[in-house]
């Protein structure tokens, strides 16, 4: 059977798909320590109470109707509220686009910009840019950010390409990573494309730069989160953000997310998601306005929701330099945002005792799950080259009683390796 050439060949989530493969394996009984997919188990970090019982208070009046395309005013007026108050940018409600999470806005403003053939600059490892740009048919710029600069795109790394691109995707927080853009760097890279969009024609089509900020409530140990419009407010023109409920609340199956950005592009971004029909729930946004109004419950939630996650992200991270400091062939960077710890496990090519050799990161990755039944997710499954080293391991299903445990069974998998 014959299909469009985009089904046949785009390649579904690799994330999604390995993370079904684990939870499946551990339905059939098998103790695996899962650290795959970026989403949280309920049982360990639940939605704020409030926010519960605002949503199903909003189903109990009734709201089950259709949304507007763009959201309800009240829940964009809030979004503005909200981001003022924690982050100081300051959005109208008809410079706000509600959806349903983050995916549908970023794949909106993929089409909203991109056309067959355009260049579109990404770094790797990150989250589904290959993806999306292959639904629009885009050029792949891609740039492999280096692990001395905490895997983040530089000025100087995106500076080569700018001249014929329309599209630069940023994150930070990021994902895989869970690095930060320094306020130096980003401030480099803003005025880099403040600089092109001004040389560029009236007619021209501009630089735009999607800015995914989902985790940067999530930030530890003194790490600040900037973003471009707030460092140079030149950058307003041309940045459109993506952010949502899915991680700062542990909501990922909530499905409310927004988008800050200048009207005119909001408005073709709505107008195609009007054919998509990837509108938030009525029920959820109504829940959503009333909690975010709700500052000191809000503040008390993050609190802790931080202080669990950092606690998480901060043991592994140091059970990774005590292996290291023992002589095995692991890392790990420094946790500093999201839910995610970037390790290293450099066993390529090492030779199980009595047994074969691990002839490539693959086998790497699944000699860590049948040894020492630890389930994370390969650099290559961002986009990084197939012989990275590195992973991304995430902290959201993570009991604190079994840290101890998997760092125990990954040390002893490690001695059988020569």
């Amino acid at each position: 059977m014959k299909l469009s050439y985009l089904s046949e060949t785009l390649i579904g989530s690799e994330i999604v798909k390995l993370g079904g493969e684990i939870r499946e394996r551990i339905r059939k009984g098998e103790r695996i320590y899962n650290f795959t997919v970026g989403d949280f188990d309920p049982k360990i970090f639940p939605i704020p109470k409030e926010l519960e019982d605002d949503i199903i208070d909003a189903y109990r009046q009734h709201f089950t109707n259709y949304p507007p395309g763009e959201g309800s005013l009240e829940l964009r007026e809030a979004v503005s509220k909200f981001s003022k108050a924690y982050q100081g940018l300051e959005y109208s409600s008809d410079e706000i686009l509600i959806a349903s999470g983050g995916r549908p806005l970023i794949y909106a403003l993929f089409r909203a910009i991109v056309d067959k053939g355009d260049k579109v600059i990404y770094a790797v490892p990150s989250w589904n840019n290959n993806h999306y740009v292959h639904f629009v048919e885009g050029e792949h710029i891609v740039l492999e950010a280096k692990a001395e600069n905490a895997f983040m795109p530089t000025a100087d790394d995106i500076r080569p390409y700018v001249k014929d691109a329309c599209f630069l995707a940023l994150c930070s927080p990021q994902n895989p990573t869970g690095t930060t853009f320094r306020k130096e760097e980003l401030a480099a890279i803003c005025e880099m494309i403040v600089e092109e969009n001004n040389r560029r024609s009236e007619g021209e089509k501009k630089l735009y730069v999607m800015f995914d900020q989902m985790y940067w409530h999530l930030t530890y140990n003194g790490i600040e989160h900037y973003d471009p419009v707030s460092l140079n407010p030149a950058m307003r023109p041309y940045t459109i953000y993506i952010d949502a409920i899915s991680k700062c609340f542990a909501a990922t199956g909530v499905r409310v997310g927004w988008s800050l950005g200048p009207a005119a592009v909001l408005n073709k971004m709505k107008a195609i998601l009007s054919h998509v029909g990837a509108w938030a729930p009525m029920p959820e946004q109504k829940g959503l306005t009333k909690y975010l109004g709700e500052t000191e419950k809000v503040n008390t939630y993050l609190t802790h929701f931080k202080s669990e996650l950092e606690e998480r992200l901060r043991r592994i991270y140091e059970g990774f330099i005590q292996l290291k400091a023992e002589g095995f062939a692991v890392d790990a960077v420094a946790p500093e945002a999201a839910i995610y710890l970037t390790i290293k496990i450099d066993l390529a090519g090492k030779r199980v005792k009595e047994g074969k050799a691990l002839e490539t990161q693959a086998d790497v990755t699944s000699y860590l799950l049948q040894q020492a039944s630890l389930a994370v997710v390969p650099f290559y499954a961002f986009g990084a080259p197939k012989t990275s080293p590195w992973y991304r391991l995430s902290v959201g299903t993570c009991k604190k009683e079994e840290i101890d445990e998997v760092l125990e069974k990954l040390r002893t998998a490690l001695k059988e390796l020569s």
